[in-house]
């Protein structure tokens, strides 16, 4: 009797770049490829075809993105395109006419449905198993947690929610049944991130969802609330300051979540606010940055911000940098204004030269440095928790909860050989320096 030939699995490759929502997006697609079946290749020689999720948002993204898609062509030859560059026009089929399809952002459908049409798949029901918590791109003690899609505002320097919609808020219930499944699976860590994060449920009208049987609001207050019963750090992403943002400080306060906020105020010239259309124009900032503190004293707020944006002048560049002494904020990045293809905020007048854009941009980080570097120091001598994310000839490299991954600090614990990756540690902070604190365990 003749033994029929075992069947060839079909393979994808797959590129992800851009944001911690693109990386999210990767996320779905590639739970949705294991799910039927598909096994994802390490390299572009051992896949039958290669997805690329691309970033759109600004001139060196599409370079990038760009790019990767001609290295994932020439290596492999079979081209699916999604993500924020998809939404740009032809931008794709233009520099590379022979991709397999093109689709945008958030459009996991469409791209299943393209692998589909080029790899069709072979799912074995008994065999093809995805964990519950399906397949992430994140080491597996953190996750990404996104909680919508889309944007409602009009940001003159942005072009996300032509590439990405208007708000669209996940149901509330979905939201924390996928928490709980990662939880349930060792993650110690959610990182809470959307467009517009405290604008979540707007869209619904804050509709009544269930979890666990019970009814929850399609709200951030309540959704925080919730996340913080499933025992996990739980970090807050894109978080816009409005006045709602004032009723989560006490779930801080009381450990529910982390006492940390990733508010992208990008400016503090109210004239310049108002030409970028920025929703917190109008709020007394600092005064809010004050009383959240005098409540949570360990907060840590990061921010970014723009330098060079059209029409801005000296003084009010040093305006900005007065907002940074007064605000004391922990954790600064700073972009030169870019003009992005399509954003409103390029027909502005008096653009600024790019030298000079630049050139604030390195005295905007310079100022911060001691700014930054002071508010570590503070935490020299104190006993903090931390999470492990590696270990190596320096010891233990780990966060606190003032550190996201990728973009704060480090907390180097040289004695912490022994700990393994994704262990909470207690420890004392010895030293620091502009980025970094070091630290050794604590006694039990």
């Amino acid at each position: 009797m003749s033994v029929p030939a075992k069947r060839s699995i079909p393979t994808v490759g797959f590129v992800s770049l851009g944001c911690p929502k693109a990386t999210s997006d990767s996320e779905q697609i590639l739970t949705r490829l294991r799910a039927e079946g598909y096994a994802i290749s390490p390299s572009y020689e051992g896949a039958d075809l290669v997805v690329v999720n691309t970033c759109g948002f600004i001139d060196a993204a599409v370079e990038e993105s760009l790019d990767a898609i001609g290295e994932a062509l020439a290596e492999n030859g079979k081209v699916i395109v999604t993500g924020c560059l998809g939404a740009k026009g032809d931008i794709v089929r233009t520099a590379h006419p022979q991709v397999l399809a093109v689709t945008g952002p958030h459009a996991a459908q469409e791209v299943m449905e393209a692998v589909h049409a080029h790899l069709p798949p072979q799912h074995d029901p008994f065999t093809d198993l995805v964990p519950p918590q399906g397949i992430r791109l994140t080491p597996e003690h953190y996750a990404y947690l996104k909680i919508s899609e889309g944007c409602n505002h009009r940001c003159t320097f942005c072009i996300i929610p032509s590439l990405r919609g208007d708000l669209v808020s996940r149901p509330i219930g979905e939201v924390l049944k996928e928490a709980e499944a990662l939880a349930l699976a060792g993650v110690k860590e959610l990182l809470v991130i959307s467009q517009d994060t405290s604008a979540y449920g707007v869209d619904t009208k804050y509709r009544t969802g269930f979890w666990g049987g019970k009814p929850v609001k399609t709200r951030l207050y309540e959704l925080c609330k919730a996340l913080g019963e499933l025992g996990l750090w739980v970090r807050l992403h894109y978080v816009y300051p409005y006045p709602s943002v004032d009723d989560l400080i006490p779930l801080m306060a009381e450990g529910k979540i982390l006492p940390y906020l990733d508010i992208p105020f990008q400016h503090a010239s109210e004239r310049i606010l108002k030409l970028m259309k920025r929703p917190a124009s109008a709020e007394k900032v600092l005064d809010r940055i004050q009383a959240w503190r005098r409540e949570v004293p360990d907060l840590t707020i990061r921010s970014t911000f723009i330098t060079g944006f059209p029409g801005e002048t000296e003084s009010e560049f040093n305006q900005l940098l007065d907002f940074l002494d007064e605000a004391q904020l922990d954790r600064v990045g700073a972009f030169a204004y870019s003009a992005v293809a399509g954003a409103v905020a390029n027909q502005l007048p008096d653009p600024v030269p790019e030298a000079l854009r630049d050139e604030r941009r390195r005295r905007l980080m310079q100022h911060q440095e001691d700014i930054s570097t002071q508010r570590l120091e503070r935490k020299i001598g104190r006993r903090i928790q931390v999470l492990v994310d590696d270990i190596d000839e320096e010891g233990a490299i780990a966060r606190s909860a003032g550190d996201a991954p990728e973009i704060d600090g480090l907390v180097i614990v040289t004695d912490g050989h022994d700990l393994e990756i994704g262990e909470f540690a207690e420890v004392n902070v010895a030293d620091c320096d502009v980025h970094d604190l070091y630290a050794t365990l604590a006694a039990e």
